[in-house]
C-alpha cells in the first residue's frame, strides 16, 4: 500500500498524495449519496475511511486510530439505516429535525469531545500535527455523521460547521487538494440541507382523513 502515500500529480504548486485524493474524493461520493439518501453512502464512507487507514497505518497512527473511528461509525449508519429505511414516500430514510434535547446533547458531546480529543492529541503530540483544530474536524465529522444515522437534518449544519474550519485549515497545511475538496463540500452542504429541510417539512405535514395523499 506504499503507493498511496505516493505523489499523484502537482497542482498549483502542491504535491498532491493519492490516499489524499482518493479518500477525499470517495468523501465527496459519500456527501452526494447522502443527499440522495442512498443506503449506498456507508459502504462508501468505509471504503474511503478504509483507504486513508491504509495509508496512515504504521507510520501515522493517530490518523490510522482516526479512521478506524470513522469506519466503525459507517457500519453504525448502515444499520440504522437499513432499521429505517421505507418510511419516506420514495422508499428512503423520511429526514426530520431533531428534538431540542437531542439538540443540546450532541452540542454537549461536540464541546466535551472536541477538548478531551484536543488535550489527549496535546498530550501525545504524534498524534495530530495541529491538537485543537484536527479535534475540532474529527469530533465535528463523528457528530455529523450520528446526526445522519439518525436522519437528522442537523447532520448538514453540523458538516457545514466543520467546514468552516476544515477548508482554511487544510489550505494553510499545504493539503490543496483537500481545501478544495472541501469548498466542494460546503455547496454540496448547503444543497443537501435545503433538499432535507423541504423533505422533512412534508414529511411533518399531517394528512387529513379523506384528502388526496
Amino acid at each position: 500500500m506504499s503507493w498511496l502515500n505516493s505523489e499523484a500529480f502537482t497542482m498549483f504548486g502542491q504535491h498532491i498524495i493519492w490516499s489524499d485524493m482518493v479518500g477525499n474524493i470517495l468523501g465527496l461520493i459519500t456527501l452526494a449519496l447522502g443527499w440522495r439518501r442512498s443506503l449506498w453512502t456507508w459502504p462508501v464512507q468505509f471504503l474511503s475511511g478504509l483507504v486513508l487507514f491504509a495509508a496512515f497505518y504504521g507510520h501515522l497512527t493517530g490518523s490510522a486510530g482516526k479512521q478506524a473511528v470513522v469506519m466503525a461509525v459507517a457500519l453504525y449508519g448502515w444499520w440504522q439505516w437499513q432499521r429505517t429505511k421505507g418510511k419516506a414516500e420514495d422508499g428512503h430514510i423520511a429526514p426530520r429535525f431533531a428534538t431540542w434535547r437531542e439538540r443540546a446533547v450532541m452540542l454537549a458531546a461536540a464541546a466535551a469531545g472536541t477538548v478531551a480529543v484536543a488535550l489527549l492529541f496535546t498530550a501525545y503530540p504524534k498524534l495530530s500535527w495541529d491538537p485543537w483544530p484536527d479535534a475540532y474536524i474529527f469530533v465535528g465529522t463523528l457528530v455529523a455523521m450520528y446526526a445522519q444515522a439518525k436522519a437528522m437534518v442537523e447532520f448538514w449544519f453540523a458538516w457545514l460547521l466543520v467546514d468552516l474550519v476544515g477548508v482554511p485549515l487544510n489550505f494553510a497545511n499545504g493539503y490543496a487538494f483537500s481545501g478544495f475538496v472541501y469548498v466542494i463540500y460546503g455547496a454540496l452542504v448547503l444543497w443537501g440541507m435545503r433538499d432535507w429541510w423541504l423533505r422533512s417539512r412534508r414529511t411533518a405535514q399531517p394528512v387529513l382523513e379523506g384528502a388526496p395523499a
